[in-house]
């Protein structure tokens, strides 16, 4: 079987392709074959080297496939049955932990940029009904996580305003679960192509932020009065925008920090006289990542992908992710 590894110090040129053994799963075990991943910005640190990991870590947190074989005393999965990762494969339910969240994939552990890997026969939900491993791999980080900011977090319903920031993965999901549960839907792009397609899925009004450097007071006018939730994937550079597009009593996710903003300033009289909350998030727990996949069965969402690439583009697939060209996922299928 064939896995591609990174060679410190990191970066494009230092990922590598290997050839071993296929594994064989042990107690409580399976094996499984993936067939797909998906980028994400997170994935994106740790190949360029931004995030250290072990020499020879397998790269990527998402990962769909199907299960060739299963160890001793695993009875809730069958040989066949399809399957996508966990980006926390410690984090099952409750409230987060280092203990639980210590353990990452493709960073503290091998990820899934391989064809086969042995791994707990906790550490995996099945797929939707009617997906594609491809369809499949964009789910465990990016929709995840807008799914626990509006849902889970954000308690969303009929009627609330949400915005969405920028057009990658993560944005897009929030854009169709927002749409999913009848909120009404604003947002951000630099782009006027992507700001038509965001309108076409639904947006009710779009901001250049580029063009309109003070989005966040356009998008607090635009919506009446402020929306009640926020996808922020900007970190620093962004935050303070977030906070004067969201209303009286809203809710900011943050999420990323897309355009590199580790640091940043905040308005903080108008967090504390709007009663905003304000919660960090990292993906979720195996439970919320079951409910979701339940929720997407019942609602028939299905994912955007921008462009596949093969098992051996990694590179290629980063260099296009790098461009900003993209709009939703892009996935590597093999």
């Amino acid at each position: 079987m064939k896995s591609i590894k990174i060679k410190r110090p990191g970066g494009l040129e230092n990922l590598i392709v290997t050839e071993q053994d296929a594994p064989k799963p042990g107690k409580g075990e399976i094996l499984v074959r993936w067939h797909a991943t998906s980028l994400n910005f997170h994935d994106y640190l740790v190949a360029k080297g931004l995030i250290p990991v072990f020499d020879n870590r397998i790269p990527m947190s998402d990962g769909a496939g199907e299960i060739l074989a299963l160890g001793e005393n695993v009875s809730e999965w069958e040989v066949g049955d399809k399957v996508m990762s966990l980006f926390f494969p410690n984090w099952m339910d409750g409230l987060p932990s280092l203990k639980k969240t210590m353990p990452i994939s493709g960073e503290t552990l091998d990820g899934y940029l391989t064809e086969m890997s042995v791994i707990s026969a906790n550490s995996v939900t099945a797929i939707p009904k009617g997906y594609s491993f491809a369809e499949a791999a964009t789910l465990p980080c990016a929709c995840l996580t807008a799914w626990r900011g509006l849902v889970v977090e954000g308690k969303i319903k009929a009627g609330d305003k949400v915005l969405i920031e920028g057009t990658g993965g993560m944005s897009i999901f929030g854009l169709q679960l927002a749409k999913a549960a009848g909120a009404r839907i604003f947002a951000t792009t630099s782009n006027s192509e992507k700001a038509e397609r965001l309108k076409d899925l639904g947006a009710e009004a779009v901001v250049n932020y580029k063009e309109d450097p003070k989005w966040g007071k356009t998008i607090n006018r635009l919506s009446k009065g402020g929306v009640d939730h926020v996808l922020d994937v900007g970190g620093g550079s962004t935050m303070a925008q977030s906070i004067e597009a969201t209303g009286m009593c809203g809710h900011i996710s943050s999420i990323g920090i897309l355009s590199g903003g580790r640091k940043g300033e905040i308005t903080f009289p108008k967090l504390f006289f709007k009663h905003i909350r304000l919660t960090g998030i990292a993906v979720g727990s195996k439970k919320m990542q079951e409910e979701m996949v339940a929720a997407i069965n019942v609602n028939g969402m299905k994912p955007i992908i921008d462009k596949s690439f093969g098992f051996e583009e990694l590179a290629a697939a980063f260099a296009y992710q790098e461009s900003g060209k993209h709009f939703g996922k892009i996935v590597l299928e093999y």
